[in-house]
């Protein structure tokens, strides 16, 4: 009789087991991209967009980041997505936004190129826009 409901049992255990080490897994993942997007804004605001790529890629290996920035304010949006730890389960994509406010001579610098240029373009990669990159 124990072995009976033993064998009913464990498979239910183990499948609630892979559902819940794959929720911290992504919960990881979080993390990670919050702490990405936190860090590749405070970059960017600084002016270096470069930075904020390494460290973005560093802190979330495998993610996207995403920088956009309006003359005063820069936003990085970091995507990644998690790896459940059972290959059955769907790996949901995790994404953070970060927003920083441009430093006072990167924010000269965007007015600057924004009263030189003739097209929107240039204002768009003197305020740190740039585009995604690929995993």
């Amino acid at each position: 009789m124990v072995t009976a409901e033993l064998a009913v049992g464990l498979p239910v255990l183990i499948v609630v087991l892979a559902v819940l080490i794959s929720a911290v897994s992504v919960a990881g993942a979080r993390v990670r991209v919050e702490d990405a997007a936190r860090e590749a804004a405070r970059a960017a605001a600084r002016g270096a967009d470069s930075t904020a790529h390494r460290l973005a890629h560093r802190l979330a290996p495998g993610a996207t980041l995403e920088l956009d920035g309006d003359g005063s304010t820069v936003t990085a949006t970091v995507r990644m997505r998690a790896i459940p730890v059972a290959s059955w389960l769907p790996s949901p994509t995790v994404s953070a936004r970060a927003v920083a406010a441009l430093e006072p001579g990167v924010a000269a610098d965007a007015a600057d190129a924004a009263s030189d240029a003739d097209s929107g373009a240039a204002v768009g990669a003197a305020a740190g826009v740039t585009p995604a990159v690929p995993p």
